[in-house]
C-alpha cells in the first residue's frame, strides 16, 4: 500500500507541477526577464564608465556569454525545474503521510490537507522570511555558494523544528486538551525559528537601485507559486490516497 500512495503522490506532485510551471511563465517569467534587462543596463553603464575614464582598453564581449538562451531557460529549464521538484515534494509528502496515517484520528483528506499546509510553512513560507527570494541577476555571484548553504540549513532546521512541535503538542494533548496543546505547540516553534533567525546571518543584496515593484511582484508570485504546488499536491493526493485507503479497507473486510 505505500507504494501505491508514493506513486500516488508522484502523480499529484506532477500535476502540481504543470499547474506551477503556467502559473510561473505567465507571472514570474515577465519579471525576470526584467531583472536580466536591469543587470545587462547596469554593467553596460560600468563598462561605459570604464572605457570613459580609460580603464578599459579591451572587450569583455565574450565572457559573458550564456550556454543556453533565455528562451531555453524560460521554456525547458524553468519547467523542467519546477516539475522536478514538485514530483519530489509529492513523493515527500506521500512518505510523510504513510508515516502519519493511522496516528492521527482524521480522515486521508484531511491528513494530506493538513501536511501539505504543514509543509508549506515550514520547507517554504518560514525560511523565505529569513532568506526571500531574489530574481536571477539580482544577488552576487560570489555569494551563491554561502546563501544556498544557509539556505538549505535553515530549511532542515525549520522541518526539524516543525516536527518536534507536533511531537511535544501530541505529547501534551491528554494533560492540556487539543486547543492548549496546540498553542504550546505553535509558540515552542515560532519561539525556536526566531532564535535560529537571529542566530544565522542576514543577507542583503539587492541593489538599492533595484525596482521595488519587481521584487515585490517577484516574492509575491513565488508565493502563488508554492501555494499552487502545495495546493494541488494536498488536494490530489488526498483525493487520490482516500480511494486507495477504501480499496483496501474493502478488500480486507471483504
Amino acid at each position: 500500500m505505500e507504494r501505491q500512495l508514493i506513486g500516488r503522490g508522484i502523480l499529484a506532485g506532477a500535476l502540481a507541477g504543470v499547474l506551477a510551471f503556467i502559473w510561473a511563465k505567465l507571472l514570474i517569467e515577465p519579471v525576470i526577464g526584467r531583472a536580466i534587462d536591469f543587470e545587462n543596463g547596469v554593467g553596460a553603464a560600468h563598462e561605459a564608465a570604464e572605457h570613459t575614464h580609460g580603464a578599459g582598453g579591451h572587450s569583455h564581449g565574450g565572457e559573458g556569454a550564456e550556454v543556453f538562451t533565455r528562451g531555453v531557460q524560460s521554456n525547458i529549464g524553468m519547467g523542467f525545474g519546477v516539475l522536478i521538484f514538485s514530483v519530489a515534494m509529492g513523493a515527500l509528502l506521500a512518505v510523510v503521510f504513510c508515516v502519519a496515517y493511522g496516528r492521527i484520528n482524521v480522515s486521508a483528506r484531511a491528513l494530506a490537507a493538513l501536511t501539505a499546509g504543514g509543509m508549506l510553512v515550514s520547507l517554504w513560507i518560514v525560511p523565505a522570511l529569513k532568506y526571500p527570494p531574489n530574481p536571477p541577476a539580482v544577488s552576487l555571484d560570489e555569494t551563491i555558494k554561502q546563501r544556498t548553504l544557509l539556505y538549505v540549513l535553515l530549511v532542515v532546521l525549520s522541518a526539524a523544528l516543525f516536527v518536534g512541535s507536533i511531537l511535544l503538542t501530541r505529547r501534551l494533548t491528554p494533560k492540556l486538551g487539543v486547543w492548549n496543546a496546540s498553542l504550546v505547540g505553535i509558540a515552542d516553534y515560532v519561539v525556536s525559528m526566531a532564535v535560529v533567525f537571529l542566530i544565522l546571518p542576514g543577507i542583503h543584496e539587492t541593489p538599492s537601485a533595484f525596482p521595488g515593484d519587481d521584487l515585490y511582484e517577484f516574492r509575491l508570485y513565488s508565493l502563488g507559486t508554492q501555494v499552487v504546488i502545495w495546493v494541488t499536491i494536498g488536494l490530489v493526493f488526498g483525493a487520490l490516497a482516500s480511494k486507495v485507503l477504501g480499496e483496501k479497507k474493502q478488500s480486507v473486510s471483504a
